[in-house]
């Protein structure tokens, strides 16, 4: 009887012994896996907001006023385009991921129901402006303002041939992120 017992304590033993050892591979194999995610990147930033991009858009629309000779009528308002910008940038290390949430900047409420109802064409626009890119210029601050500079000039120069006149003065980024 005692030999029965001392069997069947073995036989539960040896029973948990290679699940406590998948366990313990499973354990590491993930901390290793997390580790790699969380440290194997480059010394550039993971993530940047684009911070005073308010303060740049009005002294820049002020000085494209006053460059102008004419003030442009009505006031500044908004329109969020509905979905961020994703999009892949080839750079010289390696192929970046990049989301751009913008919003424009128009004058009067005419040229925001324009903007509105061409929003199709302004995102094709946009994307095209954006993806054709580089990583290693966007990680910059001047890379950034290049871009939305360019962003303007082409969405400007759609619009004046779909509309008749330019109706977006900026393209703001509202968020800016780049992996």
């Amino acid at each position: 009887m005692a030999d029965e017992e001392l069997q069947v304590e073995e036989g539960a033993k040896k029973s948990k012994l290679p699940l406590i050892i998948i366990i313990v591979v499973v354990l590491i194999a993930g901390g290793g896996a997390a580790w790699f995610f969380l440290f194997s990147g480059g010394d550039e930033p993971v993530a940047e907001e684009v911070a005073g991009e308010g303060a740049e858009a009005a002294d820049s629309a002020s000085a494209a006023a006053a460059a102008d000779g004419a003030a442009n009528i009505g006031t500044a308002l908004y329109v969020a385009m509905p979905r961020p910008f994703v999009f892949n940038v080839p750079g010289s290390g390696r192929d970046r991921l990049v989301q751009i949430k913008v919003q424009l900047m128009v004058r009067g409420s005419d040229n925001e129901e324009t903007a509105k109802m061409h929003i199709p064409m302004i995102e094709g626009t946009l994307l095209q402006v954006f993806s054709s890119s580089n990583a290693d210029d966007l990680v910059t601050e001047a890379g950034k303002v290049a871009l939305r500079e360019q962003a303007v000039t082409e969405v400007q120069k759609v619009m004046k041939d779909i509309a008749g006149t330019e109706v977006v003065e900026q393209v703001l980024f509202t968020g800016f992120v780049m992996q």
